[in-house]
């Protein structure tokens, strides 16, 4: 059997609207605040860092979102029938 890990109380200054959001998502998935805390937590020590990627948006990658973006958007439409660029040039041209 596993021995119960000791549990410290800490606090934590979160804007409010942001924290109800939370707690309001969370609740729909059944979990709290502080399960979800703990979670994260532990993610940050399995990861030996952030669970996610950070970056400092630049033009570059401002770019290349726009460019997914638009290509999405090609997707989409070609989904719902509409018409579609006539050629590979077409549709870069529009990127």
């Amino acid at each position: 059997m596993y021995a119960k890990e000791l549990k410290v109380q800490t606090s934590l200054r979160i804007d409010k609207t942001s924290l109800a959001d939370a707690k309001e998502i969370l609740n729909e998935v059944g979990m709290n605040f502080s399960e979800a805390v703990n979670i994260f937590t532990k993610m940050i020590v399995k990861h030996k860092g952030l669970p996610f990627e950070v970056k400092i948006p630049n033009d570059e990658n401002n770019d290349l979102t726009r460019k997914l973006y638009l290509a999405l958007e090609e997707v989409a439409r070609l989904e719902r029938g509409e018409k579609r660029a006539t050629s590979a040039r077409d549709f870069l041209d529009e990127l």
